[in-house]
């Protein structure tokens, strides 16, 4: 049986949730990115919840600052951080306000503009390897600090929209450590993604920086 994805776009109070439930009922939603080129449209498989100020994996553990600013805003905003020097990696603020609990999107499938797409990420092999992680999500949305604080529920016209898409089984849901978390905050089953989705990245152990000497 074919489902039609309902392209209602989602209301506010879908991210005025505990992060824990928002995070795996995102699975299956359409991601919607317009750009001057074109629209690019995603279907969300992998997520990751960061919840807050008791979460030692989050950017706000430590507090707000300039750079965290929007995690602490109204749900439904995008929060858009710059790692490593190089890459960009895209999350949805999730309530409620002052919180600063967010969802890192960490994979998905490209169902619409992957033309588009492929021109923003020359290094994948095929088109299921064009959203297959945060940072090349990102890049083949064309996303970066530009569309911090995004209103993802605005009305009218917007960079970035979530569509209410299909909502996965909870059969076909999945949950583990978050890659790459250090300490404490790698110990939560706090990734979700679709099970044996081809586009899921795979998961990695936080592996400690070895000092230059």
């Amino acid at each position: 049986m074919i489902v039609t994805p309902d392209r209602t776009p989602l209301p506010r109070e879908f991210f005025d949730r505990p992060v824990l439930e928002v995070a795996p009922d995102l699975l299956g939603r359409l991601l919607v990115r317009t750009t001057p080129d074109g629209p690019i449209e995603l279907r969300l498989t992998e997520v990751e919840a960061y919840e807050g100020p008791d979460d030692p994996g989050s950017h706000a553990y430590r507090g707000r600052t300039a750079r965290n600013d929007v995690m602490f805003g109204p749900p439904g905003h995008v929060y858009v951080y710059f790692t490593y020097g190089m890459w960009h990696c895209m999350n949805l603020v999730c309530g409620p306000e002052g919180r600063a609990s967010a969802v890192l999107l960490r994979a998905g499938e490209i169902t619409e503009g992957a033309e588009l797409a492929r021109t923003r990420r020359l290094s994948a092999r095929n088109d299921k390897e064009l959203a297959k992680g945060p940072a090349r999500l990102a890049t083949a949305l064309d996303v970066d600090r530009a569309l911090d604080g995004t209103d993802a529920c605005a009305l009218g016209e917007t960079p970035l929209r979530v569509l209410t898409g299909a909502a996965v089984p909870s059969d076909q849901v999945r949950s583990g450590p978050r890659t790459g978390v250090a300490g404490d905050g790698g110990v939560h089953p706090w990734r979700f993604w679709i099970a044996h989705d081809p586009t899921v990245s795979p998961y990695r152990a936080h592996t400690p920086r070895r000092r230059r000497t």
